[in-house]
């Protein structure tokens, strides 16, 4: 599941969680992608410290035999995170999906966290690429669930991204209990503490959308034919 930043990427990954059948991943390539960039986040040198830094090695890892009783490996894949020197021929043994969310609210939340970014940092450029890649390569058109869509029908969204991916659905997914699990990185204190408190997907909350001024307004209007273009295929639940 191709996401960025800022998403309800997180409550996604508790979803899928909470299924008996699947294994989540949280964030694969979150170390490497510090550790090669230099990038100041929240926790970064603990997150370098405690996870996988080399990328080659996480692709065998997400390439590795299921534990007995599992048949779904859900990967909470951050789209940023999967650089231009990372190979791109493993992404022909994983089935993809894309999770995205309207530019505006994204950079305005994404600017409190980590203040100043570039273009690159909201995941869309490497969506769209990963994206296409899929298309080129497999001939379909993967399926695209907007967090909007999820967020106001989370049964039917499901239900309808299940049927895409040839999975069953379950009412687990729908409600999990609350707190940190086991699965998630280490940077969970710094970003999940609102998912922490969490039992199932939040209804929308209606407000006015908030008018982007300075770098920000202009990432946004960078990314919005991107948002457009993998919008324009979202799943109709």
């Amino acid at each position: 599941m191709w996401s960025g930043p800022r998403n309800v990427s997180t409550a996604f990954m508790r979803s899928w969680g909470n299924r008996t059948d699947t294994l989540v991943v949280d964030e694969p390539f979150y170390a490497h992608y510090l550790d090669h960039t230099g990038l100041e986040h929240p926790g970064r040198e603990e997150v370098i410290a405690a996870h996988e830094r080399d990328w080659r090695r996480v692709v065998i890892a997400l390439l590795a035999p299921v534990p007995e009783g599992i048949s779904i490996l859900y990967q909470k894949q951050m789209a940023h995170h999967l650089l231009p020197h990372m190979g791109r021929e493993w992404l022909g043994s994983m089935t993809h999906a894309f999770l995205i969310r309207d530019p505006r609210p994204m950079l305005a939340s994404l600017g409190e966290k980590l203040g100043d970014f570039d273009l690159l940092a909201t995941g869309l450029p490497q969506q769209v690429e990963i994206f296409d890649y899929v298309v080129r390569t497999t001939g379909r058109v993967p399926p695209v669930v907007d967090s909007a869509d999820l967020l106001a029908a989370p049964e039917p969204v499901l239900r309808a991204l299940c049927a895409a991916l040839g999975v069953e659905f379950t009412p687990r997914m729908l409600s999990w209990p609350t707190g940190r699990r086991a699965t998630d990185g280490v940077w969970a204190k710094h970003w999940y503490d609102r998912v922490e408190r969490s039992t199932g997907f939040e209804s929308p909350v209606a407000e006015e959308p908030r008018a982007l001024t300075g770098r920000l307004a202009d990432i946004e209007r960078e990314c919005r034919p991107l948002y457009e273009k993998l919008r324009g295929h979202r799943l109709q639940a």
